[in-house]
């Protein structure tokens, strides 16, 4: 039995424009990974290859899922490198829309081209639900057929392996001191004695899991101001002003920021450190 698709491409823009309404209402649902994997990995490439070849004899079945593969990893592959290089960079939303926009786009030259062509000339997509058979083909496309399939069902399984057992990456927590403009300068150099001083504490949690912070700071070995406990959850992030108020007069004071973890008595990480000439109050 021969099932003809003539709306495959009116299908295929329903798909991914359904994608982004999952990833935006449920950004943690597995639909957003079925939809996700032929959304990269398959749709751009498909309607590209059918809207510069729209004529069925140009191209056999194979070879138009085989270009289709291959040509939506370059596209993505370019649509990443051209967004590396603007304001939005490569990040989810400005991917999702390029390549929807992209889909759209060459969905409806293909449309186009396909609709100018007399209906027995142009490429429609026909599944044969009979079984397989060998006769009628060269050995050339028998070979490529089992190619075809060995690839294809090993980019599945090392997808879902990749999906079932995602890797963790490395551990760590970020934490820094910025000036109060939120940049890497105008720290505090020469302050008055008794007069607080702000900078800006940034924490960022990377454990894959949610951890309880305490700052502490301290001048010349001295606890001058405690922050916390916080709690992170991965990926979250904490910036805030922290203030210290020198309490004697001197030069070269070292003015310390310590991260601890949970209810340990030690430090988490090495102190970042501040060097104040602390003078008297005019």
């Amino acid at each position: 039995m021969r099932i003809r698709l003539q709306n495959e491409l009116l299908l295929l823009n329903i798909l991914a424009i359904l994608l982004i309404i999952v990833i935006t209402l449920f950004p943690s649902n597995v639909l957003r990974v079925i939809l996700g994997l032929p959304y990269v990995l398959f749709f751009p490439g498909y309607t590209l290859v059918v809207a510069l070849f729209p004529r069925k004899e140009v191209l056999d079945g194979i070879e138009r899922v085989a270009l289709s593969f291959g040509l939506s990893i370059a596209i993505v592959s370019l649509i990443g490198l051209v967004l590396n290089y603007t304001p939005w960079g490569i990040r989810l939303y400005p991917i999702l829309v390029c390549l929807t926009i992209f889909i759209i786009a060459t969905s409806a030259l293909a449309w186009y081209r396909r609709r100018r062509l007399p209906q027995d000339e142009a490429f429609t997509v026909s599944l044969n639900l009979s079984l397989f058979s060998w006769k009628g083909q060269s050995l050339v496309d028998k070979v490529l057929s089992i190619v075809l399939t060995v690839v294809i069902l090993g980019a599945i399984g090392t997808l879902g392996y990749v999906i079932a057992t995602p890797k963790v990456g490395e551990k760590f927590t970020e934490f820094y001191i910025l000036g109060l403009e939120g940049k890497a300068e105008n720290y505090p150099k020469k302050v008055a004695v008794e007069k607080e001083q702000m900078v800006t504490v940034g924490i960022v949690n990377r454990e894959y899991e949610p951890v309880t912070y305490r700052l502490q700071v301290r001048i010349d070995g001295v606890i001058n101001n405690e922050v916390g406990p916080l709690l992170l959850g991965h990926g979250e992030k904490w910036e805030k002003p922290v203030g210290f108020t020198p309490h004697k007069v001197g030069d070269n004071q070292k003015v310390e920021f310590l991260l601890y973890r949970g209810g340990d008595s030690t430090p988490y990480q090495e102190p970042l450190h501040l060097w104040v000439l602390v003078k008297e109050t005019k």
